[in-house]
């Protein structure tokens, strides 16, 4: 981890079935159009890739760099004394699927505890959180002598905490104190159970969550948030153990906001 950089990029792209030749004529260039945006910001381009059809529109794609050994750090490094930082919040699938629930019958299940307003402003965040890069964050790992990270995506926050446990050298555990979420989603996530309180809610495009010493952590909350305009969270420790990630006894759960897409 801690790798900015990124030579080369593969599109691969899949056209769904179930639209149109008229519809897929509007959104695929406009899909493509975003992909190499955001490569163009993280100083990078699209050399190639692959179409397939498919009963979904899909777009990802395949990043390569040739580095040194001194160009990335290996997920390992962590010590007892060490904090967490997330750099970005969560509760993005309950916030997409919120979104998507407005209008329809489904929407009845969160009504009386969110108002479509308020969905909306937390499916916009979701948004501007998902088309944020990790390059800054990346980048200051090193500055910071981050002692290894990994990102929060598919296995939920506690569930990339465990993965990340598992790896260290040292006998070491890490303890989630703290969960940062989007406004609104955890009472979303009282009527319909993502898991998100537990830790095990997907996140797409999530953040990094990093380690390193704890006299280090402030001044890279501080930059990053000057740098990205958005901020990061300390939470969590690295405590003496047996390479388990857990929740905090006291586990706190942190409602927030972010500045959305202009």
């Amino acid at each position: 981890m801690g790798v900015p950089h990124c030579d080369n990029v593969l599109m691969l792209l899949a056209l769904s079935l179930d639209m149109t030749k008229e519809q897929r004529a509007v959104v695929t260039p406009l899909m493509m159009a975003g992909f190499r945006d955001l490569c163009t910001e993280a100083g990078t381009s699209v050399n190639g890739g692959q179409t397939v059809l498919n009963p979904w529109m899909i777009v990802g794609g395949v990043a390569t760099y040739v580095a040194k050994e001194s160009d990335y750090i290996n997920p390992e490094q962590g010590q007892a004394g060490d904090v967490l930082v997330l750099t970005k919040p969560l509760g993005t699938q309950p916030a997409v699927n919120a979104h998507q629930w407005l209008g329809t019958d489904a929407y009845k299940k969160v009504a009386d505890v969110i108002t479509p307003e308020e969905t909306l402003a937390a499916y916009a965040m979701a948004m501007s959180s998902m088309a944020r890069l990790n390059n800054t964050a990346a980048a200051l790992m090193h500055k910071y002598d981050a002692h290894g990270a990994t990102d929060v995506t598919g296995f939920g926050i506690l569930g990339h905490v465990h993965n990340l446990a598992e790896a260290q050298k040292a006998e070491v555990d890490l303890v989630l104190d703290t969960m940062p979420i989007i406004k609104g989603m955890p009472a979303v996530n009282s009527k319909f159970n993502f898991r998100l309180t537990q830790g095990y809610s997907a996140e797409t495009s999530g953040g990094l969550l990093i380690m390193m010493p704890a006299d280090k952590a402030d001044g890279f909350v501080k930059e990053i948030s000057e740098i990205d305009g958005h901020p990061a969270w300390i939470v969590g420790r690295v405590v003496a153990g047996a390479r388990q990630g857990r929740l905090g006894d006291d586990l706190k759960i942190e409602e927030v906001t972010i500045p959305t897409l202009g």
